[in-house]
């Protein structure tokens, strides 16, 4: 538990300390902001600040902070050291200057915000990419929730055909009509969740691994034959909500174009990641009770449990709340755990609805207009989720995909942020490192994983830095000639 309690420590320490070093290097000021200058009533409008950050955290979250964090608790505690600092020098980095600069550009998405500094062809290929990855979004949103709320009564395919019509409705209205009305409930419900969970661990005090005594990867040795996944770059992959995650950027111009003022930026994006940095913390320290609590794991205390160290993430999220918070806390907690998948899908269409409709200068005041754009992505997305339930493993090589698809996305974001701070003469540093990490950790984990090259892992490890040394130069290159151009 001392593990964990620094790693709380340090987040909120984060927010204030380093999050206000990054507000002072963007420099926001008192010009008149997107939700004014532009508003339209649909997706151009002012919204209350504690409106907004409670969207914006339920719109990034998702179930990546708490599923993701339960597959890294199988790595042991590491996985502490990577959410908090990447949640702190990457991700809410990551979120708050993609937010703020979408903000600086009348709301830009972000694959207009990636042709702006890197180029039209990195746009044009973003551009696909990003709507692809928002479809996925919304897919593998829409299968989780639904085998949640099986579990408890109905039909899978009913539940499915339910969140489906939901997101047509969601994605189509203004943003204050549904969006600006529920998400915010939503969001107390996640929050109730993690800060019950949290209680509960304070309450039994259960003996965990700590970092300095377990730094290294102990699913490998829990579960040798079946655990063959590397601390690096399997875990960077696999948390990335409560670490630094791409999807982010898609979703932060949505409430780039809601707030009044720039000076609420370092609330509503930096400190939505940390809240989620903590969730993550949460349930990765939850998860590690389970896995490997002492003087037994949570699955050996817990007669319903038969599949071990092998239980899949969903089961551990009913298994724990049930056990922990009784039938109106887990009723609660299930609420937050079902609605954050849904929300983040829906906001995941919206937002690749606004993408098509910037890139192609459709006027999207009209509901038929949003249509036109919307049925396209759902019907891609029907057919991505049939593939999926019809294949065995469909849900993991989705989410695999998904992971690997979520966390190139924040490359090509951080090397954006980067350009815009080398252009604007602030200390581009603060961007340089994390881009060049997760350049190193999309690049080896293609080409060591089993769904891409699976190369060997010497060979694998050697291509990844060679990777690193080969964008350092380029930026280093770049860099010099822009100096030129700057003096």
């Amino acid at each position: 538990m001392v593990s964990f309690i620094l790693s709380l420590v340090a987040l909120i320490l984060g927010y204030l300390l380093y999050g206000r070093f990054v507000e002072k290097v963007f420099g926001p000021d008192d010009r008149v902001t997107p939700a004014v200058a532009k508003a339209d009533g649909v997706d151009y409008l002012v919204l209350p600040g504690w409106k907004i950050f409670m969207i914006q955290f339920l719109n990034i979250a998702g179930t990546g902070p708490i599923f993701g964090a339960i597959l890294g608790a199988k790595f042991g505690p590491v996985a502490y050291l990577w959410i908090v600092l990447g949640c702190i020098f990457a991700g809410a980095t990551h979120d708050y200057l993609s937010g703020m600069l979408s903000m600086r550009n009348d709301g830009a998405s972000l694959p207009e915000l990636i042709g702006k500094y890197l180029g039209r062809n990195a746009k044009m290929v973003m551009l696909a990419f990003t709507v692809l990855l928002l479809i996925m979004v919304g897919t593998v949103f829409v299968y989780s929730p639904a085998e949640i709320l099986h579990s408890i009564w109905g039909s899978s395919l009913f539940w499915i055909i339910v969140i489906f019509a939901y997101y047509v409705i969601a994605t189509m209205l203004p943003i204050d009509k549904i969006i600006g009305k529920i998400y915010p409930l939503f969001a107390f419900s996640l929050l109730f969740m993690a800060g019950a969970l949290m209680v509960m661990l304070f309450v039994k005090m259960p003996q965990l691994p700590e970092l300095w005594t377990h730094f290294y990867n102990m699913g490998a040795e829990a579960e040798p034959e079946k655990w063959t996944d590397q601390i690096f770059p399997c875990l960077f992959i696999t948390i990335a909500c409560g670490a630094i995650s791409g999807f982010h950027a898609t979703q932060s111009p949505l409430m780039a174009r809601c707030v009044k003022s720039e000076h609420m930026g370092r609330p509503i994006f930096y400190g939505a990641m940390i809240t989620e940095g903590v969730v993550a913390l949460i349930w990765a320290t939850v998860s590690s009770w389970f896995f490997y609590g002492s003087p037994a794991p949570g699955y050996e205390l817990i007669a319903a449990v038969n599949t071990g160290f092998s239980t899949s993430a969903s089961a551990v999220v009913i298994i724990v709340c049930n056990d922990w918070l009784g039938v109106a806390g887990a009723i609660l907690a299930l609420l937050g755990v079902v609605a954050a998948p849904i929300t983040s899908g829906d906001t995941a269409f919206r937002s690749a609805r606004l993408i098509i409709g910037e890139w192609l200068h459709i006027d999207q005041r009209p509901i038929i207009k949003r249509l036109a754009i919307c049925l396209p992505l759902f019907i891609s997305s029907i057919a991505m989720l049939v593939w999926q339930i019809e294949n065995p493993d469909g849900f993991n090589i989705i989410w695999q995909y998904f992971g690997w698809a979520n966390q190139t996305l924040s490359v090509f974001t951080l090397w954006t942020l980067t350009v815009y701070l080398v252009r604007q003469k602030k200390p581009y540093i603060i961007t340089l490192i994390p881009a060049l990490l997760m350049t190193t950790v999309c690049t080896t984990f293609l080409f060591v994983s089993k769904q891409a090259f699976h190369l060997p892992e010497n060979i694998g490890y050697l291509l990844g830095i060679l990777c690193l040394v080969v964008a350092l130069v380029w930026f280093i290159v770049w860099y010099r000639k822009e100096k030129s151009k700057l003096v």
